[in-house]
């Protein structure tokens, strides 16, 4: 079956224009037929290329990105589902796909999503099952034809058609955040991303250095500029962290503070805008631009498309208004003072931070005893396999591990521990959103989403810790798997000793069946 908006992103002739739609909670509310009015008028315009529909967006429930889709879709134009991990286990997840494929409903979004905020009396309990990068492997092996175990061998599905994508954010303050990002976003291309969205922000350099990571890497996937018409209410909010990913200076809030002055309320300056935003990203090499903002109309779409191609010839001349820089910022590449952009050569790197003591002696453990060549590993295989028997040492023994565990790094007794994975900080038990393959794009400054001043990311924790050791690119090429919950509350040392775990299969540790 076509796929306008997967074409449009191939058609070096065009840019592929995709306009956000954000629905509310609630079937019928006006919220929603606003939705499916600005669907109808976009099939019309023969212009946009895709609508894309957000997933319980900031946290709140909302209608179903997912039934919106196929609705959208019956009005003549493609959707661009939002598929967020946060409220779904990875059983939803496959049988949502495999509702979607039946629909005909190829293009996916695939993001982390936000941390549930609200819910029916009181807070949802979030899931964060799989991360994007397992959603997509998923979907991947989906198109391929997934196969999985049956009574008289494996069966196979037939194949799906999905054309899914990720998002990355080019707007991190600190180098350890930035950094991760782009590492995380290499693992989503090689685990299916087929292409990718930057989130919001304003600083030129930064959206220009996504580009330049695209070409650094060689990534041959469609790249999507994110276009946000931001009011001075919007952004004031962003500019307090209070909407995760979205970096906005206050800089460019005393501009929209200015600009709403005018008897339009700024509605003009801020279209221009965004105009000029699709010239410049047209001109850097982006393959499409996505437009959102809260109550945007079908005509200011229009405007923005019509003036944005007047302008885009001359796209430099406009580069200098977009000088929004967070203060301090760390960017990958140094800067051309000619242009105001950035050159193709990589900046300095900061000074690595000293490790602290729970971090040094975590590695001098892990060499000892759970490296195989370690002194006390075979000591320890051995334990293992008398504690897996059971009785009054098999208990001694899950406790022994528990407590330390606990008092060491938290630990949430998962069974399946990807500790080693990130420079041991749990990311089970210390990220909120279990992110077990690199950070979502919700820290600030370094910070959790959740826990903003409070908790640092724990993934911001792992740079900083294996940069001591000059070790912070393995962060790039290690893809953890997401837990398997069999091994809840079961001794994780059992698990790695005797080869079940992720992390045994790794090195090739010999399994050990476990003793009935």
């Amino acid at each position: 079956m076509e796929n306008a908006f997967k074409e449009s992103l191939h058609n070096k002739d065009i840019l592929s224009i995709t306009w956000e739609l954000v629905p509310g909670r609630g079937a019928f509310e006006k919220a929603q037929e606003d939705l499916i009015l600005g669907a109808e008028q976009a099939a019309k315009s023969g212009k946009i290329h895709a609508l894309t529909i957000t997933d319980n967006p900031g946290g709140n429930p909302a209608i179903s990105s997912e039934f919106l889709g196929v609705e959208v879709a019956k009005l003549g134009i493609q959707p661009l589902v939002h598929f967020t991990c946060k409220d779904k286990s990875r059983n939803e997840i496959e049988n949502l796909l495999y509702g979607l494929e039946r629909a005909h409903i190829p293009n996916l979004l695939v993001m982390t999503g936000d941390y549930p905020v609200s819910g029916f009396k009181g807070r949802s309990r979030p899931v964060f099952d799989l991360d994007p990068i397992h959603v997509l492997q998923m979907i991947t092996e989906m198109n391929e034809g997934l196969e999985y175990p049956g009574m008289k061998g494996p069966i196979k599905i037939k194949p799906s058609n999905f054309f899914a994508g990720a998002a990355v954010s080019p707007f991190k303050k600190l180098e350890s955040e930035q950094v991760i990002q782009y590492y995380k976003l290499k693992k989503k291309i090689e685990a299916g991303a087929q292409f990718v969205v930057t989130q919001l922000g304003y600083d030129v350099r930064k959206i220009q250095e996504v580009i330049q990571i695209k070409k650094k890497y060689g990534f041959d996937v469609p790249f999507i500029g994110n276009i946000y018409i931001l009011p001075f209410g919007a952004g004031r909010v962003m500019s307090r962290n209070m909407i995760p990913g979205c970096v906005v200076t206050q800089k460019l809030v005393d501009t929209l503070d200015q600009e709403r002055k005018a008897e339009d309320k700024g509605k003009g300056a801020r279209l221009l805008r965004g105009a000029k935003m699709y010239a410049f990203m047209k001109g850097m090499g982006f393959d499409g631009v996505h437009i959102g903002g809260h109550g945007m109309k079908i005509d200011d779409v229009m405007y923005i498309l019509e003036k944005g191609e007047e302008l885009a010839p001359n796209w430099q001349d406009v580069v200098a208004e977009f000088d929004f820089p967070q203060k301090g910022g760390f960017y990958y590449f140094k800067k051309d003072e000619k242009t105001g952009l950035s050159l193709d050569e990589e900046a300095p790197r900061t000074a690595p931070p000293n490790a602290p003591f729970s971090y040094k002696f975590s590695r001098l453990m892990h060499n000892l005893m759970f490296e195989p060549d370690g002194m006390l590993f075979g000591l320890m295989r051995g334990l293992s396999k008398s504690a897996d028997k059971g009785g009054g040492f098999g208990h001694f023994f899950r406790f022994s591990e528990h407590m330390s565990k606990v008092a060491l790094f938290e630990c949430m007794d998962c069974g399946d521990c990807a500790l080693t994975d990130v420079a041991y900080v749990c990311p089970m038990s210390q990220c909120p959103k279990n992110q077990r393959n690199g950070a979502c794009g919700g820290s600030f400054e370094g910070w959790c989403e959740v826990y903003p001043g409070e908790k640092q990311c724990v993934w911001v924790q792992a740079y900083d810790r294996l940069k001591k050791y000059h070790e912070e690119e393995k962060i790039e090429g290690n893809v953890v798997p997401p837990p398997n919950w069999d091994f809840f509350h079961t001794s994780s040392w059992c698990n790695y000793f005797l080869g079940r775990d992720h992390a045994a299969k790794k090195i090739g540790i010999e399994p050990v069946e476990k003793k009935k």
